[in-house]
């Protein structure tokens, strides 16, 4: 550390501040702050709870204190946060460090919940420090004269950069910098990340730039305690579910000896069902706990946020919108409700509780069902290796890069020339070429070949040189439609005396008939009527529906698989240390006993024959998305060798295929259909890549605007985008197959849905495994959460549970006849 920064005026009252708060800084703390005022840009990584904010934020305070000259005017740090909760946060801690250091800076908020009037005010005259989204920070590039914003700028930050990278909003702020530093060249980016897998790709994905570049990582560890909540007898034959609802009893004094408690779902649906279960388990909970998730009133959603960091609220459950870096002080305790489907989000969890440096973060885990209790064992082994996953950049995303094009057209339009070596400068589209350059500009001029006689497509204009929006109507359409996250159609749902409670998915709300009753924001609500994209309620009381929504299904990373393959290896061998592995011992001798434990090396397939029919399990271990397209691969390859049809079912650890007829294998058979030999060309054909891309181009096309979801006071429909683009699709297809957005389309399903990658990397283990035949006279535990997942699709929740007593008790039975 220099010396003569240690003895700066700036870094003095830093550290008297902070020494009357009983803080030292950290190493990494003062080593951002040093760099910073030496002109460095760069990446702070260290563990949840050890002040990351204070580590960028404080570096421009440090560096004003120094160099007061230096700062002129207004808005001199724009911190961009992937999360509003987030926002909110983020500015009530810098506002009360600049109070109390004797600044006379101002903190703002700028997102989707910011009102407009202030918005206006800001505008205006901007505050010293703008707290932002990706999306509200395009909606100000949208602006007329929008380089005024920037000018005495200092310094982007950009929060919590991990989650932001593997998705278009991280490449929405990788084209935001890129016009930024055009206007102001002198501006720093720092990127402020929890640990991620790929640090230094993370950082020069952020700064491709010419800069001068630093890495500041945090020694300091985390210390996190993992404790699992055993059910009283551990289920030979599990299914996914049922057993997080019966363990609620346990759950209850976890929350009651703690002081505030976050409880995590992975869905909404599970959210809404976890605070009816408390309450009825414990009524005494009623106005001391609370249900967090996005589709909630945003004031309600204010009120717990105020209420959780007060610590009035004993327990909020909620979904990821509470998962990254909120710091309610009272939370000493978090619960993960179900498999947290990966390393990383599981530990960006956990670090809710325990916020402070020294403290320990205290997580419980609540299995649905008792196989996940080996991953409570996996978890623990990838955070004692430190093996945390790495977030993929999204390269090539064309539609994100329309949408830029029309934002810098709405605002003050854009010279091709200058802004090509811009857009090539970023990492996302490094790769672009002379022609598709070409031809975005002539897509959103003259809506490229196929929609050139079409007047809609024809949006921007070219005056002087330059690409300019001059339509009112085309301007405002685009500025309600930035961002790039397309949900499926929501729709309001209100009290018929007034009074808005949150937002409910169209495809569970039309399942419904007048008077039926849905959980919404832990209420009873008996529909009344819909009208236009509102439904209207009644409170009611009784037995209700839980809405499902769609999409809310994680994937299982692929590190976390290795992990559950490598303990399930070894779980019979298990050390005594080892709690979950031995609490399951009954059900692995049952699985061992009745057909085999697969070792790391080795893959399981199982034959099983019911009254149902013929069954195939594989255990890949490689999650619910991956198996949906192996399924589909492997019913494809037998078809090939016999006629047959199959049904499929899977989740995250194998797959199942079901037919009426014998299904002809054997080892050698096993070998052919496995095999790596045409993987791609027999995937294309086993699915339906046409209809997949199809919808995948829905969201694209909303995302270019070729398809216009919100209209003033209205919101198209899921039917009605899904037709719009769909005879887009159908354009490009027969008429401009080689059209950049189209093609996009199939690069997502190949990237994303079918994951070539993964899928390759998991065919290239298999083949190099020992195959491991089974033929099992019962479902097996290792089956039988998936035979349960295949009978959901078809059954009521009444009728599934006796099926499911049946099969357990008619398995149960076999195997002890065995």
């Amino acid at each position: 550390m220099a010396k003569k920064f240690l003895e700066s005026e700036g870094y003095g009252i830093v550290h008297r501040w902070l020494g009357a708060k009983g803080f030292e800084p950290f190493t990494f703390q003062r080593e951002t702050w040093e760099k910073f005022g030496r002109g460095y840009s760069g990446m702070v990584v260290a563990p949840t709870g050890f002040g990351k904010t204070y580590s960028v934020f404080l570096a421009v305070i440090t560096d004003f204190l120094n160099n007061p000259d230096r700062y002129n005017g207004t808005l001199h740090l724009l911190w961009i946060t992937p999360l509003r909760a987030l926002a909110k946060d983020i500015a009530k801690a810098m506002t009360e460090a600049i109070d109390e250091i004797g600044l006379d800076w101002k903190v703002s908020v700028r997102n989707g919940d910011t009102p407009q009037a202030e918005r206006a005010s800001q505008t205006k005259k901007m505050p010293e420090i703008l707290i932002i989204t990706p999306e509200s920070l395009q909606l100000l590039l949208a602006q007329k004269n929008n380089q005024r914003f920037f000018k005495n700028l200092k310094c982007v930050a950009i929060d919590e950069w991990h989650e932001l990278i593997g998705s278009k909003r991280g490449v929405l702020v990788e084209l935001a910098l890129s016009q930024i530093l055009s206007y102001r060249k002198t501006v720093k980016i720092w990127g402020i990340t929890a640990t991620i897998g790929n640090l230094d790709e993370a950082m020069e994905v952020l700064i491709p730039y010419d800069l001068k570049k630093t890495k500041v990582v945090a020694k300091e560890n985390k210390k996190i305690d993992i404790i699992p909540i055993f059910p009283d007898e551990v289920e030979v034959l599990p299914w996914a579910g049922h057993l997080g609802a019966k363990l609620v009893d346990k759950v209850v004094p976890v929350i009651l000896k703690s002081q505030t408690t976050i409880l995590f779902t992975n869905t909404r649906s599970q959210a809404e069902m976890w605070y009816q279960l408390l309450l009825r388990e414990y009524p005494d909970f009623a106005g001391q706990i609370a249900i967090h998730h996005s589709s909630i009133d945003r004031e309600l959603r204010i009120w717990i946020e105020e209420n959780l960091s007060s610590g009035y609220l004993k327990a909020v459950i909620s979904t990821s919108s509470l998962d990254l870096g909120v710091d309610f002080k009272p939370v000493d305790t978090v619960i993960q409700v179900g498999s947290s489907k990966g390393v990383a989000r599981f530990l960006q969890r956990a670090g809710r509780s325990g916020h402070s440096p020294f403290e320990t973060s205290k997580i419980y885990f609540v299995p649905t069902h008792s196989l996940e209790l080996i991953e409570v064992s996996a978890l623990k082994e990838a955070v004692k290796q430190k093996v945390i996953e790495p977030r993929t950049p999204v390269v090539m995303s064309f539609d994100v890069l329309v949408q830029f094009l029309m934002t810098l057209a709405v605002g003050d339009g854009f010279d091709e020339k200058s802004l090509y070596p811009r857009i090539k400068s970023t990492h996302a589209f490094s790769e672009i070429t002379d022609a598709e350059w070409q031809n975005l500009l002539q897509f959103i001029t003259v809506g490229g070949g196929a929609l050139k006689n079409y007047e809609e497509y024809h949006k921007v204009v070219i005056e002087n040189g330059l690409y300019k929006v001059t339509s009112r109507r085309i301007a405002m359409l685009h500025r309600m439609n930035i961002g790039v996250i397309v949900s499926d159609a929501m729709l309001k749902v209100k009290f018929l005396g007034g009074g808005y409670i949150g937002m409910i998915e169209e495809y569970f709300i039309t399942r419904l008939k007048k008077e039926d009753r849905f959980i919404l924001a832990g209420r009873v609500l008996e529909i009344s009527h819909i009208k236009e994209m509102t439904v209207f309620v009644r409170n009611s009381k009784g037995k209700a529906m839980i809405p499902s929504y769609l999409g809310g299904r994680l994937p299982l990373t692929s590190h976390l698989s290795h992990f559950l393959r490598l303990k399930l290896s070894d779980s019979l061998q298990a050390k005594s240390s080892e709690k979950e592995l031995k609490f399951l011992h009954p059900l692995l001798v049952s699985q061992q006993r009745n057909s085999h434990i697969p070792k790391d090396d080795e893959f399981l397939v199982e034959m099983i024959e019911t009254r149902d029919g013929h069954h195939l399990f594989m255990y890949p271990f490689e999650g619910r998305l991956i198996h949906e397209v192996m399924a589909a691969l492997i019913a494809f390859r037998i078809s090939k060798i016999t006629p047959i049809s199959f049904s499929m079912a899977m989740n995250d650890y194998g797959f199942e295929l079901l037919s009426s007829q014998e299904i002809p294998i054997d080892e050698e058979v096993l070998k052919q259909i496995l095999s790596r030999e045409n993987l791609i060309q027999d995937v294309l054909s086993s699915v339906n890549a046409t209809e997949m891309a199809r919808r995948k181009f829905r969201d694209i096309a909303v995302i270019s605007g070729m398809v216009v979801q919100n209209y003033p006071g209205v919101q198209k429909n899921n039917k009605s985008l899904q037709a719009s683009s769909g005879l887009i699709f159908n354009v490009f297809e027969d008429y401009n197959p080689e059209n950049l957005l189209f093609k996009q389309a199939y690069a997502e399903v190949f990237n994303q849905q079918i994951d070539e990658f993964r899928l390759m990397k998991a065919f290239q283990r298999i083949e190099k495994s020992k195959i491991i035949l089974k033929f099992a006279n019962a479902f097996t535990p290792l089956s039988f959460p998936i035979k349960v997942d295949s009978l959901r699709q078809s059954l009521t929740s009444e009728d599934l549970d006796s099926r499911i007593m049946r099969l357990q008790k008619e398995a149960m039975r076999k195997m002890i006849d065995s």
